[in-house]
């Protein structure tokens, strides 16, 4: 039984991943901060799941050694943790900020660069990147995130070209927006946020994501809507993207 290792999957499209890949057969390893949610989540999973509680903003490096200890053999690492925060860069904490590129960034290339070497020595297994379509332009009012997402997103097409040919399979997943805690946390109005048009939910995502997976794709957007709409966005000149994306995303207060 293949073991999938999830991390942020407490909540929204880690939760989704958690119980599609369960419903696949693997075996799962569930990494995030609230220890109380993954309980939850393992015990309605139908397989053999551990929980691992863990800070990826500060505890990263010891992932690795605590999932050695737990005598698992990681075929699928999916990199899902992630948080960003709205509003004017010099109006928000910059240790929160930095926090970020910890999460978003170090804890990807840590954990990457912990599971990948034995994938590759096995010419198995595979690393799903969940980066998003804020990483394809600048973002105002959300710039560290933005460009947190923009590293995640080349990191692993770069990824995805070195591996090729050796057995390992290497996705970055681009979702635009999904209806989760996501938007709370990084300060929107509601759960929902302020939501774009072509908003889908976390499960389609991941249904979307393992599809494309399954056949070997680099990077892939959920969603037709926001396929097309990103189509479009990366012929429009740079100018034109942050002028509409400052006024779209500027805080209504």
């Amino acid at each position: 039984m293949p073991t999938a290792l999830i991390t942020g999957a407490s909540s929204g499209i880690g939760d989704e991943f958690a119980r599609q890949l369960a419903a696949r057969g693997h075996s799962l390893v569930l990494v995030a901060r609230r220890e109380d949610r993954l309980n939850e989540l393992a015990n309605a999973l139908p397989t053999t799941t551990h929980v691992v509680g863990c800070d990826l903003a500060s505890d990263a490096p010891d992932l690795f050694g605590r999932v050695e200890a737990l005598g698992v053999e990681v075929d699928l690492l999916v990199n899902n943790a992630g948080f960003g925060l709205r509003g004017r860069f010099a109006d928000l904490p910059v240790e929160r900020q930095a926090e970020i590129v910890r999460v978003n960034c170090e804890a990807v290339v840590t954990l990457t660069g912990a599971f990948l070497p034995g994938m590759l020595e096995r010419r198995s297994g595979g690393i799903i990147t969940v980066a998003s379509t804020a990483g394809m332009q600048p973002l105002p009012y959300e710039a560290v995130y933005g460009a947190s997402k923009a590293f995640a997103l080349n990191f692993t097409e770069a990824l995805h070209a070195e591996v090729k040919g050796n057995g390992v399979r290497v996705l970055a997943v681009n979702p635009g927006p999904v209806p989760t805690e996501w938007q709370q946390v990084a300060g929107y109005d509601t759960a929902g946020g302020e939501m774009m048009p072509g908003a889908i939910e976390a499960g389609q995502v991941v249904r979307e994501a393992l599809a494309s997976y399954d056949k070997g794709s680099r990077s892939m957007v959920p969603g037709r809507f926001f396929r097309n709409f990103m189509r479009v966005n990366a012929v429009t000149p740079k100018s034109v993207k942050l002028a509409v994306s400052e006024r779209m995303y500027r805080p209504k207060r």
